[in-house]
């Protein structure tokens, strides 16, 4: 069947990389990524991933906007979404939800085992 695989979507490196990293070490799974929404829509169209981190805040297209269009798409209807972003402001999280992030997690992340629930719970 092969690798589950969760598409990181953020536009800056570091807070990408280290991401990335902590999703690697939490088991077998195909990590790809994506540096705004526009990649973010052309490689979960190619790629089919089993979860998304997606940042809300990007240049070119922003989470937000990305998000709406997957759930316009036969296989991204149901696909989970977790938001991610900083600068949290009041009501961001109901804007993520509203956009159809089936969740959202605040940066800085500070607890990784915040990540590691939700994968495990999103998709095993």
């Amino acid at each position: 069947m092969g690798l589950k695989k969760i598409l990181v979507v953020e536009d800056n490196e570091d807070n990408r990389e280290i991401l990335v990293y902590r999703l690697k070490h939490l088991g077998s799974y195909e990590i790809l990524v994506a540096s705004n929404g526009r990649e973010a829509i052309e490689k979960a169209a190619q790629f089919k991933p089993d979860l998304i981190f997606m940042d809300l805040k990007m240049p070119v297209m922003d989470g937000l906007e990305a998000t709406r269009l997957l759930r316009q798409s036969d296989w991204g209807k149901s696909l989970p979404v977790i938001a991610v972003t900083a600068l949290a402001v009041d009501g961001d999280r109901e804007k993520a939800l509203d956009a159809g992030c089936t969740d959202y997690i605040p940066k800085p992340i500070v607890d990784y085992s915040i990540i590691e629930r939700k994968v495990r719970d999103l998709i095993g």
